[in-house]
């Protein structure tokens, strides 16, 4: 017997949360959301500072890697995703960033009607209750907490002033009218704990009879009738195959790396790929596990003379006090976000809006989430916003719990070389600029031997890591290489969409959790709507 929806979510991420508390809202709706990992019980999820505990946790992450990258002279580098219910948004760093204006109107200009900055505003506003009020651009009533930086740092108030002085602007909202700017970030957090997606739109609808949440279930493929979806086979705890029916959609919101990869694996993808891997082919579509992107993070330390996170993580007594404080009043260094302040900027005037983004740190370690070092430290991330290399998610196997091959293709053009090593130079001249610069010992990574341009780009290449954002692989448009439509339904077959960042034709300008969430809210419309 195959139980029977009329929608069934692949999926309980940033955009599967958001669609099946807004499907199933509707009471006439029998919605299903299935997903790979478990619930959100690890206490960790919800302590902000958490990430630290659940990154590269295999029970909460799938601990991808990519396969070496000749752009990273030959590294291959672990990638992050969240599997759970709230998906990445419930290992994710916090930080609330929707982008660019231009970025959507990008997009339009592609050919994707109402996928403009006027046209996706509304439903960031309708995401979102902001914790500094509503206006023309934030939202006051939605499911998602947005609250202003509770934690702030001597390091980082002087990093502020030092890039005010170095002509950057303060910018107090820079998810306002304009992005460009220096300031404490936006977090994804509510009294102290992390807002997933999860906690914000699925936790809310789960105890409604029309939506079943199925967790730990591996989905196989999604079953076609001719080019029509009907539903989806999983493999669940038991390693039991079990087939579900769809009776309006089947709704793909597995993310930029699973999502392209259910599709290969259920015969929608390059016919010759598919052929090779003894895949019948349902629609032969070449861009599916195309046009990756990603944002790559080369992160500068400099060495302090005032005492930082390093030196409060390393005491114990400091450490048992951290955790007094959380427990009493959820407050204190426990509700950090990954990063407190930020950076827009631009490299030089050949660009029209920031084209890099800082990510401060008042703490460094060798590896995100194993240990911070054993000196007084802080970290200026920077990456990239809008990298013009792109690269692939492929199957190697047509098993469907076989991890595919992820190639970033990192660096791979002149300008994303020249952008990065101007990023690292930016770095660089904020930390020789007062009143930061009388905080500083000395610089720490790249370090003081790395001076040409050539050796900064090298350092960059042996050293960046992924700052956890792809994007793109289910590409839309309406050109060959265009996965779904502007109204994000599956090209070649009926009744199947994808709803999540592997839509984006091009990367945003920043941090993708938000935007991942506006293209929930706007598909979960756009599905009614159809229906």
């Amino acid at each position: 017997m195959v139980e029977e929806f009329d929608y069934i979510i692949v999926g309980a991420g940033s955009a599967g949360c958001v669609v099946a508390n807004r499907l199933s809202a509707n009471p006439k709706n029998r919605v299903a959301i299935v997903e790979a990992g478990g619930r959100d019980a690890n206490p960790w999820i919800h302590i902000p500072i958490g990430y630290f505990r659940t990154m590269h946790n295999p029970s909460v992450d799938w601990c991808y890697k990519t396969a070496a990258d000749s752009g990273l002279n030959g590294r291959s580098i672990a990638w992050p995703r969240g599997k759970v219910l709230g998906g990445s948004s419930s290992i994710n760093g916090l930080l609330y960033v929707r982008g660019q204006p231009e970025d959507f109107e990008r997009w339009r200009q592609m050919g994707n009607s109402g996928w403009g900055w006027d046209d996706v505003l509304p439903y960031f506003r309708k995401a979102e209750t902001f914790e500094g009020g509503s206006d023309e651009f934030r939202g006051n009533d939605g499911p998602l907490k947005v609250s202003k930086a509770s934690v702030f740092r001597p390091i980082c108030d002087s990093w502020i002033e030092a890039a005010a002085n170095q002509g950057y602007p303060k910018n107090p909202d820079y998810n306002g009218s304009k992005q460009e700017g220096v300031g404490y970030f936006q977090v994804t957090t509510h009294k102290g704990r992390r807002c997933s997606a999860a906690v914000a739109y699925l936790h809310p609808a789960k105890s409604r009879s029309n939506l079943k949440i199925i967790s730990r279930a591996t989905i196989t493929k999604i079953n076609f009738e001719e080019k029509t979806a009907k539903g989806v086979t999983y493999l669940n705890e038991a390693g039991q195959l079990v087939q579900i029916g769809a009776r309006k959609e089947v709704i793909l919101s597995a993310g930029a790396i699973a999502s392209p990869q259910i599709l290969m694996l259920s015969g929608v993808g390059a016919g010759d790929e598919l052929n090779d891997l003894g895949i019948n082919v349902v629609a032969n579509s070449p861009g599916v596990g195309k046009n990756l992107q990603d944002h790559l993070q080369a992160r500068v330390v400099h060495k302090c003379n005032i005492r930082t996170l390093n030196d409060e993580a390393k005491s114990l007594p400091i450490k048992m006090g951290m955790a007094l404080k959380y427990a009493l009043n959820r407050s204190g260094p426990m509700t950090m976000a990954a990063s407190l302040v930020y950076g827009f900027m631009k490299t030089g005037d050949h660009v029209a809006t920031p084209d890099i983004q800082f990510h401060i740190q008042p703490w460094s370690a060798s590896k995100v989430g194993e240990g911070v070092d054993s000196f007084s430290a802080f970290t200026s991330s920077v990456c990239q916003l809008r990298p013009e290399s792109k690269g692939t998610v492929r199957l190697n196997s047509p098993d469907p719990v076989a991890y595919p091959t992820i190639a970033p293709n990192y660096l791979a053009t002149e300008n994303d070389q020249r952008t990065m090593v101007e990023g690292v130079r930016i770095a660089r001249r904020i930390a020789e600029s007062k009143p930061i610069n009388g905080l500083i010992k000395s610089e720490y990574k790249p370090g003081p031997n790395v001076e040409s341009y050539s050796e900064i780009l090298d350092w960059i290449r042996n050293t960046s890591e992924t700052i956890y954002h792809p994007t793109g692989t289910c590409k839309m448009g309406s050109d060959t290489n265009a996965v779904v439509s502007d109204r994000l339904t599956v090209h070649g077959v009926k009744r199947l969409r994808v709803v999540d960042c592997s839509i984006m034709p091009e990367i945003v300008s920043g941090n993708t959790n938000a935007s991942a969430i506006m293209i929930g809210e706007k598909g979960a419309e756009l599905i009614q709507a159809d229906n």
